[in-house]
């Protein structure tokens, strides 16, 4: 019953497109989303600045509420560390487990409050933690509320998005994710540029509090489109109208999986420009430009912005391809993604063997390409999974491919700690070899791989 709910929505609504061509619903899921990375992107932007610079100095650490026993907790596991490496590791983690817990919502949606009730929670939850930012007492409880409020919001608005689109309608689900990804970097180009500036003048509080009032707006967003969303039956009424798993589904999943860990090394090259990316920016690269000094956490904006502009311009080369012996599959479009940002990290090795004071132009390249990289991996991704998982686990699995963020940015959190026992330029290449180790996975296994989620 819920396949055939969904497939009734996406009737109506493809009668209603009056969103760049598209369902209805995709315009409320995409400015959700707008405001939602907007308000996550501003807050992660000002993160490690804030930790390394005033959270965890002397005079501020003490007024958190239960800092010190967080803290004995993580040198008992990772050992003693700096303020740099407590700032990585803090970061790594939080940025992790943001994308551990969707599968936990996922597995919540599909068994027992659907996916719109799911992501209305998440949306509150994770609006009060981002007021609790603006103080340093609440830092550790806003930390949990976004943790579990991106558990219920993440996967479960991405399948919704699939929801808008028949089984048949491959060409329109993966433009529909195109087009809500293009709407995560509006708010992930937006977010460090208004909040990192609201921070330099107003200080880091305020900052944190507008990417609050941010997280109200996508809340507000989401409410208002409430009843154009396709809903999924709960578990329970589904198991009752879905045969088991069969040979093939279950062979579909496994590659899925595989295709999953693919993505893994890609990002951790990438990712790492917002952690140990920012703490190198503030401290070797020449930041004057035109007798103006140009804060930090706008280069988090670059990558985002790059990646909205070239849309187009990758959808073309695309449907060249294709009239010109083939399209690449989508694991072929992973693996191009791990060579670029391969390169973009090699970029950032040469200026640091070039010169101790780096031109802001490799960062500024560095983020150029790895927004053209992201649009390469991460919308494929999703789209491959929302056409080729089972129906009854759509939810649950798009929650694990937010999984292979949390195991990679807790690897970002960890390799951040070698950070002040490297060379920037010795750093910076080893996360080109793990990029392009992601690479050479991912062409030697496209083929085999792109058969069997060819049938699906």
């Amino acid at each position: 019953m819920a396949e055939i709910g969904e497939a009734a929505l996406a009737t109506v609504s493809r009668r209603q497109r009056t969103f760049f061509g598209e369902p209805i619903g995709l315009a409320y899921l995409a400015f959700t989303e707008t405001w939602e990375r907007f308000s996550y992107y501003g807050m992660t932007g000002l993160l490690p600045l804030y930790l390394s610079q005033q959270l965890l100095l002397p005079g501020h650490i003490e007024h958190i509420a239960g800092f010190g026993d967080f803290r004995a907790v993580l040198e008992s596991v990772f050992g003693p560390m700096t303020i740099v490496a407590l700032t990585a590791q803090i970061t790594g983690l939080y940025t992790g487990f943001v994308y551990f817990t969707p599968v936990f919502g996922g597995l919540i949606a599909d068994r027992f409050i659907g996916r719109r009730n799911a992501v209305l929670l998440g949306a509150i939850l994770m609006s009060a933690g981002h007021i609790a930012m603006a103080f340093d007492a609440s830092f550790l409880l806003a930390i949990l509320l976004l943790i579990v409020g991106c558990g219920f919001l993440k996967g479960n608005i991405s399948a919704q998005v699939g929801g808008l689109y028949g089984n048949d309608d491959a060409t329109g689900r993966t433009r529909g994710f195109s087009i809500f990804s293009m709407a995560i970097n509006v708010g992930a180009v937006a977010g460090p540029l208004l909040c990192g500036l609201v921070a330099a003048l107003y200080g880091w509080h305020a900052g944190f509090g507008l990417a609050g009032v941010l997280m109200l707006l996508g809340l507000g967003t989401y409410t208002a489109g409430y009843r154009y969303l396709p809903e999924s039956a709960t578990r329970s009424a589904a198991d009752a109208a879905a045969p088991p798993l069969d040979a093939r589904q279950w062979r579909i999943i496994a590659v899925l999986f595989g295709v999953m860990a693919l993505s893994i090394f890609q990002s951790i090259a990438y990712y790492q420009n917002s952690i140990i990316g920012l703490i190198w920016i503030d401290k070797y690269v020449d930041l004057n430009l035109l007798g103006f000094h140009v804060p930090v956490t706008w280069f988090n904006s670059i990558d985002s912005f790059v990646s909205i502009v070239s849309v187009p311009v990758l959808f073309a080369l695309w449907r060249w391809q294709e009239t010109h012996g083939g399209e690449p599959n989508e694991i072929a479009k992973v693996a191009t993604g791990a060579w670029m940002a391969a390169a973009a990290n090699l970029l950032l090795a040469l200026g640091c063997v070039l010169s101790s004071r780096v031109s802001a132009i490799y960062p500024v390249v560095y983020d150029i390409i790895l927004g053209v990289a992201f649009l390469y991996y991460w919308p494929t991704l999703l789209a491959l999974v929302s056409r080729t998982a089972p129906p009854r686990l759509k939810s649950t699995l798009m929650g694990f491919v937010f999984l292979t963020l949390f195991l990679s940015n807790t690897t970002i959190g960890t390799l951040g700690r070698l950070y002040e026992h490297m060379s920037p330029a010795a750093f910076w290449s080893m996360h080109a070899a793990i990029a392009a180790t992601g690479g050479i996975l991912a062409m030697v296994f496209a083929r085999p791989l792109g058969r069997i989620l060819s049938h699906p």
